[in-house]
């Protein structure tokens, strides 16, 4: 009964969410001219960019088996279905249930323990929030000018940035000293239990980092990664034939990024819309090609993720030989 109220609950919250968004998003938009707009899409960039998503795809895959490693063996072949499927869960499924699909095949293909697994996933988390906010930061700082509420947007983010980086350094140095003080905060003892596992599965996770060979090449990774992804933003944008420029594409992941963290429907519908709007319209965006651009963008993403999914759906049935005893472990683990 608790889970059902918990879904009701989240399920309620995304879809305000999502309405309110969609409504001030979409205010006074031309859909004829989105349609003109998406149907005259050049081929030949939008397919570059499909390439481009790949191998972010890949890299995100090898980053996340160099923290997995730290613990144990896992091939990269492995690391790759389970990341796709991942990802194509939270396409298609609410609450993120994709991190937990990604968990349980990586579980079920290595050994290693779901409380490992889910740390390493919290850390990826944690370090791409942070270097979201030092991408868009620099971003900011490297446009000759900066519209509206982005003129004042820069030193905030920079500070968050410099100190997300200290937290990542500092939080597993400091768990011995801030956890009796975190078990002293008056919440209700289910509350507080939560609180106390998610400051021990994001220490441990961070803790993975404490190793120089290990930092500099996730920190390398998660640099190529995130770059490939606003290459492949603006090989969309000029696809269109829209003003886009690299700092434009860096700053609307940012918002795409942080936006995802908000309570949200599958494919993220709403606050994907109310990003680029708020971010591309001050850079003499259209409205009308704001929302052509995201449409176009979310329609990409759900065929290239769904295709890499069933891709590796196939690698995963050769290796296991056993797809419906993953599928009963996730309903198990959701439930």
């Amino acid at each position: 009964m608790r889970f059902v109220l918990k879904r009701l609950s989240y399920w309620t919250l995304a879809l305000g969410v999502a309405v309110a968004l969609l409504y001030v998003s979409l205010r006074g938009i031309s859909w004829p001219g989105v349609w003109v707009l998406v149907s005259r899409a050049a081929a030949g960039p939008l397919a570059l960019s499909l390439l481009v998503a790949s191998f972010s795809l890949f890299v995100r895959a090898v980053r996340w088996r160099l923290l997995l490693g730290t613990a144990g063996e896992v091939t990269i072949a492995s690391v790759f279905a389970a990341i796709s499927a991942g990802y194509c869960g939270n396409l298609f499924l609410p609450a993120r249930a994709g991190e937990l699909i990604r968990m349980l095949m990586v579980h079920r293909a290595s050994g290693l323990s779901k409380a490992f697994i889910l740390t390493t996933e919290l850390c990826e988390r944690v370090c791409d929030a942070v270097a979201l906010l030092l991408i868009g930061s620099l971003a900011l700082l490297g446009m000759p000018a900066r519209p509206g509420w982005f003129a004042r947007a820069a030193a905030p983010f920079l500070a968050i940035a410099i100190a997300g980086v200290l937290g990542v350094a500092l939080l597993p140095k400091l768990e011995p000293f801030l956890r009796p003080r975190l078990d002293r905060i008056p919440l209700p003892a289910r509350f507080q239990s939560k609180l106390g596992a998610i400051a021990e599965h994001v220490a441990g996770g961070l803790r993975t980092l404490h190793h120089s060979r290990v930092l500099l090449a996730f920190t390398g990774l998660t640099a190529v990664a995130w770059f490939a992804d606003a290459c492949t933003a603006l090989l969309v944008m000029h696809s269109l034939a829209l003003p886009g420029t690299l700092l434009i594409a860096l700053l609307l992941n940012t918002g795409l990024g942080l936006g995802s963290a908000l309570p949200a429907t599958p494919g993220y519908v709403g606050v994907y819309q109310f990003v680029a709007v708020s971010v591309l319209v001050p850079f003499g965006f259209s409205k009308t090609g704001a929302i052509g651009y995201i449409l176009l963008f979310q329609v990409l993403q759900y065929v290239l993720i769904s295709l890499w999914a069933a891709f590796g759906a196939l690698v995963w049935r050769g290796k296991s030989g056993s797809p419906a005893g993953t599928i009963a472990a996730f309903k198990e683990g959701r439930a």
